[in-house]
């Protein structure tokens, strides 16, 4: 278990920002919890570069998976024999799967639906495991810690996981 320390947190200004700048939509118990602190071993919205890359995470490993450890689902279709090929064809599955937006290292919190109680997800290439129902559970799981302030509204979302392009529910693929 690690310890976490808190920052202050972002002003409305600072997540309006990273939102526009990054083409996301925060969930409301994310604008929440970062409105009023942030995990200092979180990602700093205000570093672009960091977050770029935070950003290009999940396609590069899932890149890796496909040029190293074979990984190729039907549903992309017939496997190129071309790498250029390979990481386009990814790149469209990718675009068409709902955003992730990073929390603490390789966490993420999907994007979509665009309110409260999204789970969270730990993604390292093709291993994407459910890490906690919502931002609270994980926070509590993860660091054995209570995020107070998001205990009264926060009602986890049923799980459905989009998983480059397909839709499977109740599972993680």
């Amino acid at each position: 278990m690690i310890s976490v320390q808190w920052l202050k947190g972002y002003t409305q200004a600072e997540l309006d920002s990273a939102q526009r700048q990054f083409g996301l939509e925060f969930p409301p118990d994310l604008i929440a919890l970062l409105r009023e602190k942030r995990p200092a071993i979180g990602h700093n919205w205000t570093n672009d570069a960091e977050i770029r890359r935070a950003l290009a995470w999940p396609f590069e490993g899932l890149l890796f998976d496909v040029e190293h450890n074979f990984l190729w689902w039907p549903e992309w279709g017939t496997r190129p024999t071309d790498a250029n090929e390979r990481k386009e064809i990814l790149r469209s599955v990718v675009s068409r799967a709902p955003k992730l937006i990073p929390l603490v290292g390789h966490r993420y919190l999907p994007e979509e639906p665009r309110e409260q109680g999204n789970p969270v997800f730990s993604v390292y290439q093709s291993d994407v495991i459910y890490y906690g129902t919502d931002l609270t559970d994980y926070f509590e799981r993860e660091f054995r810690i209570r995020l107070s302030s998001l205990d009264a509204t926060n009602q986890a979302n049923p799980i459905l996981v989009r998983s480059c392009g397909a839709v499977r529910r109740g599972a993680i693929y």
